[in-house]
């Protein structure tokens, strides 16, 4: 069993080399843990967050999924509750954390499909993966429809329920992605408007205790993308725009 091989090798070198700063690091932060955002991103196996973000333990929580999907309230009022409701709880009720981002990336092979589906996803039926992509995306499907009838770049506008919270996006104007890609964009800030329709995290963007941001990575370059509000687009992450986009994702 070859990928069992490679876990447990990795195991062993853990314990080797890895492991005794760790046990420090988890002992320092045991009793008073101090997380500084709830990471929603893909399960896609190229896409690691701790590394990409060089973040450390105790930094931040993590929630994977097939295709970096926050279902929105109305449809767990018919299928009951999902892992990532419960995780931004977790984050932002528990533990009081102030950030949520979602993070979508190049060649998703969750969007890709979706996208695939995207004139028959109303259909019911299908796979786990299928019904999974259909049922929570659908919100992304319809949107990519608005920014289709905008030209393909848009404006379209996300709204966030009940706290009187908007934004306008344009998706990729220089034209540089595939349009799968354009559409993992656009998912991805659904996501934001999906966040938002759960009260718990209403409550807590009205009351300025929440912020959400999102952000997107090319797997084909290795480029990190935010969105930017002040500038309505994703904006590359680089040293030059760095304290800009610190500063844009207070304003939501």
């Amino acid at each position: 069993m070859p990928g069992l091989d490679k876990l447990l090798r990795g195991v062993l070198k853990y314990r080797a080399t890895l492991r005794p700063k760790m046990v420090k690091d988890f002992q320092r932060i045991r009793d008073n843990p101090e997380p500084k955002a709830v990471m929603v991103s893909c399960i896609d196996s190229r896409i690691i967050m701790t590394r990409l973000l060089q973040s450390s333990v105790g930094d931040m929580l993590l929630v994977r999924n097939a295709g970096n999907v926050v279902p929105h309230s109305d449809t767990l009022r018919e299928n009951g509750v999902s892992t990532e409701a419960a995780a931004l709880e977790l984050g932002c009720v528990v533990n009081n954390i102030r950030h949520v981002v979602v993070c979508g990336h190049s060649d998703c092979k969750a969007m890709t499909g979706l996208f695939a589906m995207r004139d028959t996803v109303e259909e019911t039926g299908g796979s786990p993966l299928t019904q999974w992509v259909k049922t929570h995306g659908l919100a992304t499907v319809r949107k990519y429809r608005e920014l289709e009838a905008a030209g393909g770049v848009g404006p379209i506008t996300f709204e966030a329920e009940s706290t009187n919270r908007r934004f306008t996006a344009f998706i990729d104007k220089e034209n540089q992605f595939a349009p799968v890609d354009k559409f993992s964009q656009v998912n991805t800030l659904q996501q934001l408007e999906n966040i938002v329709s759960h009260e718990f995290i209403q409550e807590r963007v009205v009351s300025d205790k929440v912020r959400l941001s999102a952000m997107w990575f090319d797997i084909y370059t290795g480029d990190f993308y935010m969105f930017s509000r002040e500038r309505e687009t994703f904006v590359e992450v680089t040293n030059s725009n760095y304290a800009h986009l610190v500063a844009d994702a207070e304003c939501w």
